[in-house]
């Protein structure tokens, strides 16, 4: 058995019940419920829609997200999470950039290395080699005054810390942002790279190992072992293609407002929902969320 889920951005509220209707009517589905009215409704199905990539289309086109989940099992014990462009609205890197006076040049190749069209790792160093010299301390300003939580996130972590489960942040991004994200939003672990910086500079390289696509995946085996839970009990979120090693892996494998590159590949999609949307994914009423740490 599955489960339907229709979503929408809970800033404008577009789901309305003759849409939940006429498609729960055309699939066949069980009663319809509304697990937030106007935002979220879902109802469950016997077999996977063999429309439901046109249907999908027509509904993304309405500013609704559709995704199809099994039934059982939905509320999962374990978050992984991306950091940037994902629970945080910025890319950290192209923010240093341009207080370093280069975002233009370091913006394009994030958002080509995010897209999957060259690798993550050599990206990586190329942008890093580009804030060689910046004074350290741009950092902490950069943190303060440029970098904005995504809406959803903290309910998000909230709300499954709450009932059981626990959430871990791994970031192709930097340790000086994530240990400062992850506190703030309640992540019980974090994992990211290390920005090198001597005499209160960066030296514009990065600590090796790399943290990449199979560290994302290392990190989902790691963590669900110390847990002592299989893949299934993970619900992973990003939106670039060095996270689609543990979206693929997950559970759930949640692809947020993300490059075509990895729309494509993923199972489930938010295009227009914020962070609760995975909440309603996993079932969560509206009244059952918190609002954070």
């Amino acid at each position: 058995m599955f489960t339907c889920v229709l979503t929408c951005s809970p800033d404008t509220p577009v789901i309305e019940t003759p849409l939940v209707e006429a498609l729960r009517n055309g699939w066949g589905g069980g009663d319809a419920r509304w697990l937030n009215r106007g935002v979220a409704a879902e109802f469950d199905l016997g077999v996977v829609p063999d429309t439901l990539d046109k249907t999908r289309a027509e509904m993304d086109a309405m500013d609704v997200d559709l995704n199809v989940v099994p039934r059982d099992g939905r509320r999962k014990r374990l978050l992984l999470a991306d950091m940037d462009s994902t629970m945080i609205r910025q890319e950290c890197i192209d923010e240093l950039a341009a207080e370093a006076g280069v975002g233009d040049r370091v913006a394009a190749i994030t958002a080509r290395a995010m897209n999957g069209e060259i690798g993550f790792e050599g990206a990586l160093r190329e942008r890093v080699g580009l804030l060689a010299g910046l004074d350290a301390g741009v950092i902490d300003r950069v943190i303060a005054t440029r970098i904005e939580m995504m809406p959803g996130g903290a309910a998000l972590v909230a709300t499954m810390k709450a009932h059981g489960g626990r959430a871990a942040l791994v970031s192709g991004g930097f340790t000086a942002f994530t240990s400062v994200v992850a506190a703030r939003l309640g992540f019980d672990w974090n994992r990211a790279n290390t920005l090198l910086a001597e005499d209160g500079r960066l030296t514009g390289q990065v600590a090796d190992p790399i943290l990449g696509r199979e560290a994302k995946v290392t990190a989902l085996e790691d963590l669900t072992a110390e847990m002592g839970v299989d893949d299934d009990a993970v619900i992973a979120v990003g939106d670039g293609a060095n996270d689609l090693g543990m979206l693929t892996r997950a559970g759930m494998g949640v692809a947020l407002h993300a490059k075509p590159a990895v729309q494509a590949e993923a199972g489930l999609r938010v295009n227009h929902g914020d962070l609760t949307a995975l909440l309603y994914l996993q079932g969560y009423h509206r009244e059952a969320f918190l609002d954070g740490v």
